[in-house]
């Protein structure tokens, strides 16, 4: 087979064809996937059956994976692994996440040590329009004018999880509930506005909704403002 890598858009994506991510991906093959995830920020690799070994063994190439905190969804071949569905069983219980993600958020902005990228393996997924939606944060900040950019440099953003423009538990919007001992596992972390990508030093906004809930050196409201904006 040959890789070929087509770009999905002008703002970002790319599909990758001619490759299977099994774990004898030579080396330099994994080095061109990582280049396309650099320069296109994300990337759709179609036609792969991949067993829960492989999906995680592939993800330790790009780094250490990190269990989700609502672990009652963790995959049982391997808790790196979260399970999104809104099937359920005979006896009407969820067998998965059924609501990751219904708002713009940066996975992980609420740890510490933030995720270099997500992966997905798609088992079954909507038909027209539904499905996930990705943001170039990169070209957003890149086309700010100079005075913002000038404003916002070396702003950090206090962030926790939960999604800000919804913190009723009750409602899907809301950031996926989490138990009292979930709960326990999260605290308050501090990440830059603009943040720089530690591999290619391009800079672009982090996590401007979602799970960043203020500003250091600005009154609550003001620091959403900006953040909105």
């Amino acid at each position: 087979m040959v890789m070929r890598i087509e770009p999905l858009s002008q703002t970002l994506g790319a599909e990758i064809t001619g490759v299977s991510l099994t774990p004898d991906l030579a080396t330099a093959e994994f080095a061109t996937i990582e280049q396309a995830l650099h320069d296109h920020l994300v990337i759709v690799v179609r036609g792969q059956s991949l067993t829960p070994e492989d999906f995680v063994a592939f993800s330790r190439r790009f780094g250490r994976p990190e269990p989700h905190v609502i672990n009652q969804f963790h995959h049982k071949a391997d808790p790196n692994i979260l399970i999104l569905t809104n099937r359920t069983d005979a006896a009407g219980r969820p067998t998965g996440l059924a609501d990751g993600g219904t708002y713009f958020h940066s996975d992980y902005s609420y740890l510490a040590v933030t995720a270099r990228c997500t992966m997905l393996h798609a088992q079954e997924i909507p038909g027209g329009d539904a499905g996930t939606t990705f943001a170039n944060q990169r070209q957003a900040y890149a086309e700010l004018p100079d005075a913002t950019k000038a404003r916002i440099e070396g702003l950090v953003c206090r962030h926790h999880y939960g999604n800000r423009d919804n913190l009723d538990e009750a409602t899907r919007t809301v950031a996926s509930p989490l138990t009292a001992e979930q709960k326990a596992k999260v605290s308050w972390v501090r990440h830059p506005l603009v943040r720089r990508h530690p591999h290619t030093g391009q800079p672009s906004l982090y996590a401007v909704s979602g799970s960043s809930f203020g500003i250091e050196g600005m009154n609550e409201r003001d620091g959403v403002e900006l953040l909105d904006d």
